[in-house]
């Protein structure tokens, strides 16, 4: 065990924990922020997505001890003031269905229009690489593109 401190949704964070657990299992475990998701357990889906340092990546895969002093963001802190423009936008084009991946493409949508953002569809294709069992990529591209508006 051991404690690793980072900021969380913009709040000091602190943990005591097996330096090789998954950041996945930090938040839904120790924390009780369940909106990041288990899907695959080998950074293929995406559901697990969160930023670090403002780059999306897959916390089933990346350990604890990884992101030490980082800052980190998930689903629950992308927006502090209500729904944000991604998830809105998500609502507006109907793009879930099960809705179970979709904390994950949200979060990665985010750190595509952060870092770029008036993609082009290649942009898209190329960044979102979340893993949707309900196939709704066309409703999720349109709603990338609305919310780059």
């Amino acid at each position: 065990m051991a404690k690793f401190n980072f900021t969380l949704n913009g709040a000091p964070a602190e943990v005591d924990v097996d330096p090789s657990t998954p950041l996945l299992w930090v938040l839904r475990d120790h924390l009780g922020l369940t909106g990041t998701k288990f899907g695959c357990g080998v950074a293929q889906c995406g559901a697990c997505t969160v930023h670090v340092n403002g780059g999306a990546v897959r916390s089933c895969a990346y350990t604890i001890d990884s992101v030490q002093g980082a800052d980190i963001t998930t689903i629950e802190g992308l927006s502090g003031d209500g729904v944000h423009r991604i998830a809105q936008a998500w609502i507006d084009h109907q793009v879930p269905q099960c809705g179970y991946c979709q904390p994950g493409m949200i979060m990665a949508a985010a750190a595509l229009l952060s870092a770029k953002p008036k993609p082009s569809l290649a942009d898209i294709e190329a960044s979102i690489t979340n893993i949707c069992r309900c196939g709704t990529y066309a409703r999720i591209k349109q709603a990338i593109f609305a919310a780059a508006r």
